[in-house]
C-alpha cells in the first residue's frame, strides 16, 4: 500500500516533561504508535517526526525511520500538526517519495492498534473520503453544561435543562489519537478539509487524553482493561 505514517513527536512538554518519551506501563509511550503502525502491515513508510534525539533513537530501535530531524519552525509551541505533516510530506517529495494516504499518529496514544488503522483506510477508501477521524461521544450531553455566572450555576443552554438525555442528538470529539488522509487532497487544502471527516466511532473505555499524572495512571488502567478484553 502506498502510505505513509507520521508519528508527530516533538522533544518539549511543559505539562508532562519528557510525555514522548516517559514510560508508559513499563514501555517508552511512543513506542505503542509505532508497533500499531508497524503490525498493520499498511505502510510503506512508518516514520517519525521529531526535534529530539533521544526520542529519534527511541524510535529506530522500535523500528521507525527518522530520515531527517524536523525543522525549528515546526519545533515550537505555536507549530500545528498541520505543519508538522507539510513539512514532512514536501521533504519526501523532495527526494521523490510521494503517498497516496497519508496517516498522522500522535506519540501518546497507546489505545491505537493495527486493526483501528486498518479499518480507518478501509473506510477512508470505500467512501471516497478526504480524511476519516477517531471520535468518542461526550459521556453527559454538554447541551446541558452549565457556567458559573455571579457565583451561580447557569444552564448554557436552558431550553434543554428538563429535556432527557437520550432526546438529546449525540455529540462526539476527536480522540486524539490519529487521523488517516488522502494525501493529495490533504495538500491540496492545507489540512482544512472543505467535505471534512469520516467518523470512526470509539468506546469511551479506548479514549483517554494525556495532560497530567492523573491523566496517565489513567490511561494505564483503560489500557489494561483494553488488553484484557
Amino acid at each position: 500500500m502506498n502510505a505513509i505514517c507520521i508519528i508527530t513527536a516533538r522533544g518539549g512538554s511543559k505539562r508532562i516533561p519528557g510525555k514522548n518519551k516517559k514510560l508508559f506501563l513499563g514501555k517508552p509511550i511512543i513506542c505503542y504508535s509505532i508497533e500499531a503502525a508497524i503490525s498493520s502491515g499498511i505502510f510503506e513508510e512508518v516514520m517519525v517526526s521529531t526535534d529530539d534525539e533521544e526520542i529519534a533513537e527511541i524510535s529506530k530501535k522500535a523500528g521507525a525511520k527518522v530520515p531527517f530531524m524536523r525543522s525549528m519552525e515546526t519545533s515550537n509551541d505555536f507549530a500545528t500538526t498541520d505543519d508538522v505533516l507539510m513539512e514532512v510530506l514536501a521533504t519526501y517529495e523532495k527526494i521523490g517519495k510521494t503517498f497516496e494516504y497519508t496517516a498522522c499518529i500522535y506519540p501518546t496514544a497507546p489505545f491505537v492498534t493495527a486493526e483501528k488503522l486498518k479499518n480507518a483506510l478501509q473506510i477512508l477508501i470505500e467512501n471516497k473520503a478526504s480524511g476519516v477521524m477517531p471520535v468518542v461521544s461526550f459521556s453527559f450531553p454538554p447541551q446541558r453544561g452549565m457556567i458559573v455566572k455571579n457565583g451561580k450555576l447557569q444552564y448554557c443552554y436552558p431550553e434543554n435543562a428538563m429535556k432527557r438525555s437520550q432526546d438529546l442528538e449525540v455529540v462526539f470529539h476527536d480522540c486524539g489519537q490519529f487521523y488517516f488522509y488522502q494525501t493529495d487532497k490533504y495538500l491540496a487544502c492545507k489540512g482544512d478539509l472543505p467535505d471534512g471527516y469520516v467518523p470512526l466511532i470509539m468506546p469511551e473505555t479506548q479514549v483517554q487524553d494525556i495532560d497530567n499524572a492523573s491523566d496517565w495512571e489513567l490511561a494505564e488502567l483503560k489500557y489494561k482493561i483494553m488488553m484484557q478484553g
